[in-house]
């Protein structure tokens, strides 16, 4: 009976879903303030437009990497005061999941898990240039997801895998 249970118990491993984080890293890094040091000097009245982008590829056997890009333009008035990117990215493995689980799991569970780190990063970067913290709200991956999902699905192209 012990063998029984442990050849179920093997199987049952062998199919069930599985999420493991492997690495987090910065695959990428930038800032650029064009107008330094005449910017400093200048009223402070900044607008803030923040690109973001996720993108996917399988690595081996069942591993993925995940990379989350945020682009901040920050302008003063009309002038550019700074530029800053960052790729912050995510090797997971992630094992026996159904396709739209799948898709899910790397469009929108795998970004969130990688923004505080990117946002922290951007910060930091954004201080060291000697400007004020961006301090970016929380994004909605989720939302985000469900929103690229349904565009994809009116233009008819195939989902995201």
């Amino acid at each position: 009976m012990t063998d029984q249970q442990n050849t179920a118990a093997v199987s049952d491993e062998d199919t069930a879903p599985q999420f493991s984080l492997q690495r987090i890293y910065v695959r990428d890094l930038s800032f650029e303030a064009p107008k330094s040091p005449a910017i400093f000097r200048q009223a402070w009245e900044p607008s803030v437009a923040l690109d973001l982008n996720t993108r996917q590829k399988p690595l081996e056997d069942d591993f993925h990497e995940v990379v989350l890009t945020l682009s901040v333009t920050v302008k003063n008035g009309e002038e550019v005061a700074f530029i800053a990117e960052v790729q912050q990215a995510g090797i997971f493995l992630i094992k026996n999941l159904d396709a739209g689980s799948m898709s899910h799991t790397l469009g929108a569970f795998c970004p969130n898990i990688l923004f505080p780190y990117a946002r922290e990063t951007l910060d930091s970067l954004v201080v060291r240039g000697s400007f004020p913290a961006l301090m970016l709200a929380p994004v909605n991956f989720d939302a985000l997801y469900t929103q690229e999902m349904q565009r994809m699905q009116e233009e008819g192209s195939p989902t995201v895998q």
